[in-house]
Order: C-alpha cells, then structure tokens, then sequence
C-alpha cells in the first residue's frame, strides 16, 4: 500500500449528508478517510458507498472483537465493502487475529489495535493489565503479537511509535490517532502529539477528526497540517 498523502479524516458522525459533503470537499487534500462506529451504526452499508462514491481509500475502524469464528464471519460480510484497511483489537488474542487474517485474504490491509489513545497508564492498571509496565511496553507486546500473526500492522498513540519502530520491520503499518495540531484541544484523548511529531516518531497514517471536521474551513485546516509537516 502505497501511501502519498499522512492524513486520514476522521468522518465520526452519525449525518449521512454532513459526512458525504466533508468526503467531497476534502477528496484530493488528504489520503483516506475513516468510517467508524459512529457513521457506520447508523447507516451501514448504505452509508458506506455513500462516501466511498468520491473515490477516496477508506479505513473501515470498526475494531473487531470477539471468539475466532464470530470475527472471521465478520470480517467475511465486511469484505463486499473492498476497504483500504480494517482493524480488530490485538487483545483478542493470537488465534482471533489469525482467524481474521484468513478471512480477509488479503483483500484489505488488516490492523490491530493496540493501547486506545483514550487510556493513560492508571486506566490500564485498573484494567488489569501489569501495573509494572507502562502503557508504550504493552501497546509493543500487542503490536510484537499482531506482526507474529501475520496482520499487516498496529493502531496506536503517537508515543508508543518509537519502541514499535525500533522492535518491528519499517514495513509493518502504523496508523496513528491522537493528533492534535498545535494549539488543539486534547478533549477525550490522553496521550497525544502533534502530526510533525507524529511522522517523525514513524507514523505512516496520521488520523485527524475533530481538528479538521470541526474547522469552520476544513480545507484550510487540512493544508495548514500539511504545511507544517514541510
């Protein structure tokens, strides 16, 4: 997969019109565009070909997880869709990511998600997982387990990039939320960078919403992030 263009937009909206505007407005500025839960629980397949009428790759982030057989099946019905890149969840565990694996057939770059961006390291501890490791050493585990079953590379916070680029081949996809231009909010994620820092840490996609489809010009909040990875 060939990526030109960092920036994927984030259309998090349950509007079908808002979201297929911004999808048109924004075709030829940026690389990709993300469909989530959000968008896709209300409108479906329907409202995916919506927006994939403009053209645009589209990273389908429905972060699959479930038993081996149940993610397959649903990664099976999704392929009709033909996305750029999907995404499981790499704590479902080595056989579940085989299972997906198998099911795409390489029809689509299959990612895992490791460590969400929403998660600082106490958020992780009450979870369970080691209070002896923090959030940069799981998010490597996690992304060390997706690369041994075969996917084609991670989700995960621009400050978890640097042990995974170290660990893992430069091959092995990084698709990166929490971006914040300068000077943007946090809001509800807790471990976050800018895009320059982002692609210089080793992002290969960087996925931007609120700051872009917030703006009152997305286009021009688009080719100023542009402007500042020059």
């Amino acid at each position: 997969m060939s990526i030109t263009n960092p920036i994927c937009v984030a259309l998090d909206t349950p509007d079908l019109t808002r979201a297929v505007d911004l999808a048109k407005r924004l075709t030829g500025h940026v690389g990709m565009m993300k469909i989530g839960m959000e968008f896709f629980y209300a409108h479906g397949a329907h409202g995916y070909a919506a927006v994939a009428e403009t053209g645009m790759p589209i990273f389908l982030d429905l972060k699959l997880h479930d038993i081996p057989n149940t993610v397959a099946q649903g990664l099976t019905s999704l392929m009709r869709l033909e996305p750029a890149i999907t995404n499981v969840h790499a704590t479902g565990g080595l056989d579940m990511m085989k299972a997906a694996r198998d099911a795409v057939r390489g029809k689509t770059k299959l990612i895992a998600v490791t460590i969400l961006t929403s998660l600082s390291n106490d958020n992780i501890w009450a979870a369970g997982f080691d209070a002896a490791r923090a959030t940069d050493a799981h998010a490597l585990n996690l992304a060390k387990l997706t690369h041994a079953a075969g996917l084609d590379g991670v989700v995960c916070s621009p400050l978890d990039l640097a042990n995974i680029r170290r660990e893992l081949p430069r091959s092995f996809l990084t698709v990166v939320p929490g971006i914040r231009p300068e000077g943007a909010g946090a809001q509800d994620q807790k471990r976050i960078a800018t895009p320059k820092a982002a692609v210089a840490a080793g992002a290969d996609v960087l996925v931007i919403g609120r700051a872009i489809t917030g703006a009152a010009d997305p286009v021009a909040a688009v080719q100023s992030i542009t402007a500042s990875l020059a």
